[in-house]
């Protein structure tokens, strides 16, 4: 029996949780609804847990209110995507309601859960039920309900992670998609294996960490190092990239040499690791949805990253003239802007026709590198600004915006972009001779102006919305509605302009991809030109990664 919590032993039960989260990151990543190769929620959950589990561990207190407020704070910091947010403020609530206690009782433990609940509703526009909320709510409940029964903390626990698997099971039925798919919530089921941890630690049990069979961390941290490289033009291979792939019997046989020896072809600084059921690769090249193409002959993507070091190096090359000019320390100046217009982009292309609109900060990111709350926040900070206006062009990515403009001390708005193609019709219509309220009201009344699009391939097999898809197969997609998949991508892209293009449409821009081919170019053009005489065909080079076209029709 365990009648009291105190700072010690809730402390133990959020390494527990944020232990359990991680061993089963990849599972909730598969539990991601639609096929695309951006299946985050997992990874999400994981990085913003272990960032309230590390300010925990770096500020012990056996004062339960006190170890809260770090843990929040911590969670808060380090959220990313939606599902790391409604976690932190799930525990936001959590903690808040026990923060003026050394220790609490059963019945305080139990008003904790519900306090939670209560914050995260509050904190989502439009709650959706089925969800990672629904199970926190049902668990909730129960634990208020069970705290009139037992003074027993550990029963209350137990009841809290019952109510919470069997909350977590009935998510199929309170959302058709779930059920159509044959799965359950995704952020469901990461609560729920945070509540596992909890519980096991109030047990005096220890998760152990799954020892990575691929080292994830130390062999892949790749802080680049521009020692020596005077113009950003001297970095031949311009992608940081890397994927993990697990085995599939169906696929090619893997061989550790032959598979080293081919993916050296793609670049440099080539890191291959690998046993019985994983690979991962770390290298530099030009092509990285090609060498995630080659690594799907061998299985199936868990993990793919690709990162810009030209733009690195630029940013580096910018901070470094700035404070020789002024002869200052490498530190960032303040006051660089009156108001800052800060966009999340994937891909050098897009990053640079944002700039050129007018954006002074870019942060790199989107699908499957959503920034976290604190990265956004830094970047205001260190702007030195008087106003900030946020673009997440990613639907994952606007809670994490909203949540930045709560902590920081200067005005700051989000325009709720969910694509690259609303952020930059958002971009059109900013002026910088008007007001942050104008300017936040005209750019978002922009996004009802175009429609996105775009084109990917699927990592699983499964039916959605009556459509079958093959893994590997092609996909377009308009907004987040999948319209087509099939093996022949022209096919996919006629079937995702016929959908988008109307007869008042007069302007398709195409962003390009950098696994896009220049014949898909031609075919566009040729198709649109047939069939769409009156549309005119922009074509932008984004060189994003995974998405070989996006389209933005106005």
């Amino acid at each position: 029996m365990i009648t009291k919590i105190n700072g010690n032993l809730f402390a133990e039960m959020i390494i527990q949780g944020a232990q359990n989260l991680s061993n089963n990151a990849d599972m909730v990543d598969a539990l991601n609804v639609y096929p695309v190769p951006d299946g985050d929620t997992g990874t999400n959950m994981n990085l913003s847990m272990t960032s309230g589990r590390d300010e925990v561990q770096n500020n012990p207190s056996s004062h339960i209110g006190q170890l809260g407020k770090v843990f929040s704070k911590g969670l808060l910091m380090g959220a990313r995507g939606n599902s790391g947010v409604i976690l932190s403020q799930i525990f936001r609530g959590f903690s808040k309601a026990l923060e003026e206690y050394s220790e609490i009782d059963a019945k305080q433990f139990a008003q904790s859960f519900d306090a939670g609940v209560q914050t995260a509703y509050k904190a989502v526009m439009k709650p959706v039920e089925g969800t990672i909320l629904t199970v926190a709510k049902d668990a909730g409940k129960v634990a208020v309900e069970k705290a009139e029964e037992t003074n027993d903390c550990l029963e209350i626990m137990e009841a809290v992670y019952e109510a919470a698997q069997k909350s977590l099971d009935n998510t199929p039925n309170l959302l058709p998609v779930l059920k159509e798919v044959g799965v359950v919530d995704s952020g469901g089921k990461g609560l729920t294996l945070v509540y596992e941890g909890f519980l096991k630690a109030m047990k005096g049990e220890t998760i152990t960490a799954q020892t990575p069979k691929v080292d994830t961390e130390t062999l892949f941290n790749d802080e680049h190092d521009f020692h020596g490289v005077i113009n950003t033009e001297d970095i031949v291979y311009g992608y940081c990239t890397e994927m993990m792939v697990r085995f599939q019997s169906d696929k090619k046989p893997f061989n550790e040499a032959d598979f080293r020896e081919a993916m050296s072809q793609f670049g440099d600084s080539l890191l291959v690791i690998s046993d019985d059921e994983i690979v991962k690769v770390h290298v530099h090249t030009e092509t990285p949805g090609k060498v995630f193409t080659f690594g799907q002959e061998f299985g199936e993507l868990i993990k793919v990253k690709a990162e810009n070091m030209r733009e690195q190096h630029r940013e580096v090359l910018r901070k470094e003239r700035s404070h020789q000019s002024k002869g200052e320390p490498k530190t960032q100046s303040k006051n660089d802007v009156e108001t800052a217009i800060i966009t999340i982009s994937m891909g050098e292309g897009i990053s640079e026709l944002f700039k050129s609109m007018g954006a002074t900060h870019v942060i790199n990111g989107g699908q499957t590198m959503n920034p976290s709350t604190e990265d956004i926040v830094n970047v205001i900070n260190e702007s030195g600004c008087k106003r900030a206006i946020i673009l997440p062009n990613n639907k994952n990515i606007q809670m994490a915006s909203q949540q930045a403009t709560e902590i920081v001390d200067i005005e700051a708005v989000v325009v709720p972009t969910k694509t690259v193609p609303q952020g930059i019709a958002a971009m059109f219509h900013y002026d910088q001779q008007a007001s942050l309220e104008t300017n936040h009201e005209v750019m978002t009344s922009a996004l009802a102006d175009v429609q996105s699009g775009s084109m990917t391939y699927a990592v699983r097999d499964t039916k959605i919305d009556g459509i079958n898809i093959e893994k590997d197969a092609f996909m377009g997609l308009v907004e987040d509605k999948i319209v087509v998949s099939d093996r022949d991508p022209n096919i996919v892209l006629q079937k995702t302009l016929d959908t988008m293009l109307k007869s008042d449409s007069e302007i398709l821009t195409v962003i390009v991809g950098e696994e896009a081919e220049q014949s898909q170019i031609d075919w566009i053009e040729s198709y649109v030109d047939e069939h769409y005489d009156e549309v005119e065909v922009e074509i932008q080079n984004g060189h994003q990664p995974i998405y070989p076209f996006l389209f933005a029709v106005e």
